[in-house]
C-alpha cells in the first residue's frame, strides 16, 4: 500500500462554468431582474436555475409630488418671467414719452423764433420801405434829403445813396475801385459796402445779386443794370426821384441823370 494512500486530496473539484446574465429596467418605478444560472455536477449539465430578485420602486405619491413639484416651479417662473418682461413694457414707454415730450418743446421753440424772426424782418422791411419812399419823395420835389434823414436810414438806402452821390464829378477809369476814380461796378460795390452788404465785384453778378423788381417800381438804393440779367454790361444805383447816379464813361465820368437820359434794362432790390 502506498504510503500517501490515506491522505486525501486538498485539490478542490473542478466546477463547470457559470453564466450570469443581468438586465435591467424602469416600469413605472425602477425593477431590477437578476439571473443567475449555474450548472453543477460532473459532465452531465442540469437545467438552469432562476432567481428573480425585485428593488424598490418610486411610489405613486413621490410621482405625484415631484409632478406638483415641478408644475409648481415652472408656474413661478413664468410668473417671473411676465413681471419683468410688465417692468421692461412701462420703462420704455416712459422713456418715450420723455423724449416726445422733449421733441415737443424743442419744436415749440423753432417755431416760436421763426415767427418772431419774421416778424422783426417784417418790421425791418416797412421801415426800409418807409424810409426809400420818404427819400424818393424829397428827391422828386427836387430837395436834397437832410442829414437827419440819411441819418434815420443809416446802414440802408440813405447810406448807399448818400455815398454814390457824392461821387458825382469823380474820373471814369476801368478797373477803378476809387477813392477819385472808379468804373460803374467798383463805385455799386463801394455804395453799398457803406450798408455793410457785400456784393460781386462785376455788373454780370451784380446784376442777379438781388430780388427782380420792375422800372415801374423802383425805390432808392435798387441796382439799376443795362444788357441782360447775368450778362450785363453797365450798373448804377437809383437814388429816387426818376434819376440815378453811375459811372458812365471816361467822358463823362460820375454823373446823376434821369433814367430817360440812358433807359435801364432791369433792377434788382438788395436792401
Amino acid at each position: 500500500m502506498s504510503q500517501t494512500a490515506h491522505i486525501r486530496s486538498h485539490r478542490k473539484p473542478r466546477r463547470s462554468a457559470s453564466k450570469i446574465v443581468m438586465r435591467a429596467g424602469v416600469t413605472g418605478g425602477v425593477l431590477s431582474t437578476l439571473a443567475v444560472a449555474g450548472a453543477s455536477g460532473t459532465a452531465t449539465a442540469a437545467e438552469p436555475v432562476t432567481q428573480t430578485l425585485e428593488l424598490p420602486t418610486l411610489t405613486a405619491d413621490l410621482a405625484t409630488e415631484a409632478a406638483i413639484s415641478a408644475e409648481a416651479t415652472a408656474s413661478a417662473a413664468a410668473t417671473y418671467e411676465l413681471r419683468a418682461e410688465r417692468d421692461a413694457a412701462t420703462e420704455r414707454a416712459a422713456d418715450l414719452a420723455e423724449r416726445n415730450l422733449k421733441k415737443a418743446k424743442a419744436e415749440a421753440e423753432a417755431e416760436r423764433k421763426a415767427e418772431e424772426k419774421a416778424a422783426r424782418e417784417a418790421a425791418e422791411r416797412a421801415s426800409r420801405d418807409s424810409a426809400r419812399e420818404t427819400l424818393s419823395t424829397a428827391s422828386a420835389s427836387g430837395s436834397a434829403a437832410t442829414p437827419a434823414s440819411t441819418t434815420a436810414v443809416s446802414g440802408s438806402a440813405a447810406a448807399v445813396v448818400a455815398f454814390a452821390k457824392a461821387q458825382v464829378g469823380d474820373a471814369y477809369v476801368l478797373g477803378a475801385t476809387g477813392p477819385n476814380a472808379w468804373d460803374c461796378s467798383g463805385l455799386v460795390q463801394a455804395a453799398y459796402k457803406q450798408a455793410g452788404v457785400s456784393l460781386p465785384r462785376v455788373s454780370q453778378d451784380q446784376s442777379v445779386a438781388g430780388t427782380p423788381v420792375s422800372l415801374s417800381n423802383l425805390l432808392p438804393g435798387d441796382i439799376l443794370y443795362w444788357g441782360g440779367a447775368g450778362s450785363a454790361y453797365h450798373v448804377a444805383v437809383y437814388v429816387g426821384g426818376g434819376q440815378f447816379v453811375g459811372a458812365q464813361n471816361s467822358g463823362t465820368g460820375v454823373v446823376q441823370a434821369s433814367l430817360d437820359y440812358d433807359p435801364p434794362s432791369g433792377a434788382v432790390r438788395v436792401l
